[in-house]
């Protein structure tokens, strides 16, 4: 704005405030005409300018253009600016990064105004130097002259800092620092490349590397951190070194190279790294570098590293260096430290490339841009789901999401879901007049709801996952929203989970689900997929001989089948889990998932265009139960096991088209972390929009239960902006 006013010769001034950016100019009319007329387009890439509101006002005579000091907020000032979210190096300071003959050479904590750390470090609106956790470093001459320059690149870029006077990083081994400076990142890299465990300090919290190419690295990696299956993602010195290892179409290499730098997953091509990093699935997750450390990491070690989150299982990622002195210590050989403090956890986004691009972890370079909705209310708090837990903050129209906490079952993912709760608070500045919560009454961000003075409002986790769509499409007429996921509790208390459901932001009609399934055991066979593969056998009148498991641990089941500890549940999931087992994917699961992923990486080579089994319709019920006997003959017959993985995706898509069909939809949002699947996604899209249906999917949050908050926001702030009653 001062570059963009100075050219147009106008006086006045800019300033930060806690209501956005406030700009006062004079001038001639028609160069006030074209510097509004230019302003959104000189924009630079990484701002965001959401409306331009003008007005006139009293003439001041001002001699010239300045920049002004943010002003001192009142006691009654709300904080409505938006925070920005961490920027990954860009290619200036890359560039600078690599010149032997720059000042910042081999700085690890290189940014300008187009990059580097923002959300992390910000502890208070509006944000400037002051109120992040650069405050304790005091720029040297050269750094104040770029800081105070409106014609540097570095002008007020708030983490400014170079090797005299910012953070400096640390390699401790045994409690002990061994070097600094250059000298300890060096050290890392060497550390990596020889087959080593580090724990390095990135963005929003602690991660782990070993040598991608190193499968003895990569398998005490996850016997350290007690995660036996989960797939890690890897980390490229270049787009072409992660193009030797996975397959990226052009949009992938758009979301790999943008400033966000999420992790994205993407169909491997089985080279060049140890087999261990993702086994039995068919995608890898693939980024570049979303800090200078890391990036010097990278040109200094091995090309291609494994970089996954800093904690052990169920934990939340480590965010100081006690945090990961204490929790990590029997995980990493040596830790890469340094003095820059994180405010903000949070971990690498995470978005999967496919016809659309789909998020599944909104988090570092996401968090905590805003989603607009077409409404405004009082301000409304959501606490989101039990697992892969967000929360949300709406107010004036804006809805602001915190960054992934995930799952609520450990006592500190619990204590990161009040941290984050409230830090999001803190930075919208606001008192909720209401808190939003899920149905279930055992889900922890339900207990801590209750638990708080403001009144509640019950939201069924099926009509916030279609909310959640709705309000990042900027809808609120009624859709028919396939809501496709594992369980959650439906609102005449049965676990629902494939779901038709007639709804709009205020309320939903359950207009038809998939037939349920038993789950033999409860939790159990959530953890056990061949329970359910016996289930579904045996519920479509087939022989359960041909199950994967014991025979004794069989008849065991079948026993519990005609009992009440055999929980009927209609799980889109739970569906995909059981033919998982039948076709020998994963029958025990150690993470969320696993199995309709295994299905899915099964189903993969085989072309999209294959016939789908039979199934009926009857009274809103979509019966699979002639799928699972025509799946159950050709596996007997000898069918290749990739065939019938193939076909039954292609079943799913065909029960979502006869299932919005049957009620006239004529607009489908497609909700739940079923979605996630990509085979999934593209066959009922394709279905619905041969039928003429208009299809709605996330693009901004996940459609698992990352998104559940802003439908749950979305959800009570519309009834309060209706003046509707708070009820369930």
């Amino acid at each position: 704005m001062y570059r963009l006013a100075r050219a147009h010769e106008l006086a006045g001034f800019v300033r930060n405030d806690r209501e956005g950016v406030w700009l006062e100019i004079e001038g001639r009319r028609d160069k006030l005409d074209r510097f509004l007329a230019e302003l959104s387009a000189a924009a630079p890439p990484a701002s965001r300018i959401d409306r331009v509101e003008t007005a006139v006002v009293e003439l001041r005579r001002d001699g010239a253009f300045r920049i002004a000091e943010s002003p001192t907020a009142g006691a009654h000032d709300r904080a409505a600016a938006a925070i920005p979210a961490d920027l990954a190096p860009c290619a200036e300071c890359l560039q600078e990064l690599r010149d032997p003959g720059n000042r910042r050479h081999r700085y690890p904590f290189i940014n300008c105004v187009s990059c580097g750390p923002r959300f992390t470090i910000v502890e208070s609106v509006p944000y400037d130097r002051p109120k992040t956790t650069m405050a304790g470093f005091a720029m040297c001459g050269d750094c104040r002259r770029e800081y105070e320059d409106p014609g540097d690149r570095r002008f007020h870029a708030e983490p400014n800092a170079c090797p005299v006077c910012g953070p400096r990083a640390r390699l401790v081994e045994n409690g002990r620092a061994i070097c600094d400076g250059d000298l300890a990142v060096r050290g890392a890299a060497t550390a990596i490349a020889s087959g080593a465990i580090v724990a390095i300090k990135g963005a929003g919290g602690f991660v782990l590397a070993v040598n991608a190419a190193d499968e003895a690295a990569v398998a005490r990696l996850r016997a350290r951190k007690q995660r036996p299956h989960k797939p890690f993602a890897v980390m490229g010195r270049s787009l072409a070194e992660l193009e030797r290892v996975a397959e990226l179409d052009d949009d992938a290499r758009a979301l790999v190279t943008s400033p966000v730098r999420p992790i994205v997953l993407a169909p491997a091509l089985g080279a060049a790294i140890a087999p261990g990093i993702a086994p039995r699935l068919a995608d890898l997750g693939v980024y570049l570098a979303p800090t200078p450390l890391q990036q010097l990491l990278l040109d200094d070690g091995p090309s291609l590293q494994v970089m996954t989150s800093g904690n052990l299982a169920d934990e939340p990622i480590a965010r100081t260096d006690g945090e990961a002195f204490a929790h990590l210590a029997a995980v990493a050989d040596v830790f890469l430290v340094h003095d820059r403090e994180i405010h903000n956890r949070a971990d690498d986004s995470v978005v999967r490339s496919a016809r659309v691009a789909i998020p599944m972890r909104r988090a570092r370079g996401m968090v905590p841009t805003s989603i607009e909705v077409p409404f405004s209310s009082p301000p409304v708090l959501a606490v989101g789901a039990h697992e892969r837990n967000t929360v949300c903050v709406l107010h004036d129209g804006h809805a602001m999401l915190s960054q992934h906490v995930g799952d609520l079952d450990h006592p500190d993912a619990e204590a990161f879901f009040r941290e984050a709760t409230r830090k999001l608070l803190e930075l919208a500045d606001v008192e909720p007049v209401a808190i939003a919560h899920d149905l279930h009454p055992d889900y922890r961000s339900t207990r801590w709801a209750l638990e708080q003075t403001a009144p509640c409002i019950a939201v069924q986790h099926h009509h916030a996952h279609v909310a959640a769509c709705l309000a990042e499409h900027g809808r609120i007429d009624r859709v028919i929203g396939v809501a496709f996921d594992g369980t959650g509790l439906g609102s005449d208390g049965t676990l629902w989970g494939g779901e038709f459901l007639d709804a709009d932001l205020d309320d939903a009609r359950r207009v038809g689900h998939l037939r349920s399934i038993a789950l033999a055991g409860g939790e159990a066979a959530i953890r056990a997929p061949w329970r359910l593969a016996v289930a579904a056998l045996a519920d479509a009148g087939e022989p359960v001989d041909m199950v994967d498991a014991p025979a004794d641990d069989v008849d065991r089941v079948c026993s519990v089948l005609a009992t009440s500890l055999a929980v009927p549940a209609t799980g889109a999931g739970r569906w995909f889990d059981a033919v998982a087992a039948l076709l020998g994917c994963a029958q025990h699961t150690s993470y969320d998932g696993q199995a309709a992923a295994e299905l899915e990486a099964l189903a993969a080579p085989v072309p999209l265009d294959v016939l789908p089994f039979e199934l009926d319709v009857v009274g809103g019920e979509v019966d699979l139960r002639p799928a699972i006997r025509h799946l159950a003959r050709d596996l007997r017959q000898g069918t290749a096991r990739e065939l019938l993985a193939a076909r039954f995706h292609a079943t799913m898509a065909l029960a979502i088209e006869r299932g919005v069909l049957a009620v006239n939809g004529r607009t489908a949002a497609l909700v739940g972390g079923c979605f996630q699947n990509r085979r999934l996604l593209a066959l009922a899209m394709a279905r619905l929009e041969a039928a003429g249906v208009e299809v709605l999917v996330h693009r901004r949050v996940p459609p698992n239960d990352g998104g559940i908050a802003l439908g749950q926001a979305a959800i009570a702030a519309y009834r309060l902006a209706q003046r509707r009653p708070t009820c369930a």
